[in-house]
């Protein structure tokens, strides 16, 4: 029996909803346990259309030896979540672990303040394109790009796609 992998999805508040949920549920369809991290424990917080997602944990919590993987969602989110230096040392922890990261849209923006991206194969919303490049990251304009952990995609219609790959990597079947 295959041991359960653990994964974490940052979220704040105005996450874009299909960009959460849709991998959320992917992987826990694949057994896989999905927690939200959240810059306060128990809070709610509201995605641009409404769907709400509690944080399981805070921010102070997040332990890169507790997870297999990390999803961050796009939407507005990710700017504020890349402003926590707490977020941006576990993502760190978890990209030199080589752990699975799966982003999406605007979430690149937590990778770019993450300093984890000079030299590695990358997609966003291409309205983030500067910033990735300018960041050293090579951008591709693809549903998803994947570079040794990092699992990345462009936006909402790319999430089959995208969340195939990611629990693939995360359940090491490629």
């Amino acid at each position: 029996m295959e041991q359960k992998k653990n994964v974490v999805c940052l979220v704040d508040d105005e996450f874009e909803d299909l960009e959460l949920w849709y991998p959320v549920y992917r992987a826990r369809e694949e057994g896989a346990s999905v927690v939200f991290a959240g810059p306060e424990k128990g809070r709610k917080h509201i995605g641009k259309y409404g769907v709400p997602a509690v944080a399981d944990l805070s921010y102070e919590e997040l332990d890169a030896n507790r997870f297999d993987g990390l999803l961050v969602p796009g939407g507005w989110a990710p700017d504020k979540i890349r402003r926590d230096s707490r977020v941006l040392e576990f993502v760190r922890r978890m990209d030199e672990a080589g752990k699975p990261i799966g982003q999406i849209c605007h979430a690149g923006w937590v990778l770019i303040s993450a300093k984890i991206l000079k030299g590695r194969k990358v997609t966003s919303t291409p309205g983030i394109r500067d910033d990735m490049e300018n960041a050293g990251a090579e951008w591709f304009d693809e549903a998803v790009v994947i570079d040794r952990n990092l699992i990345s995609s462009r936006r909402p219609p790319d999430l089959p796609e995208y969340a195939k790959a990611f629990c693939d990597a995360l359940y090491e079947r490629r």
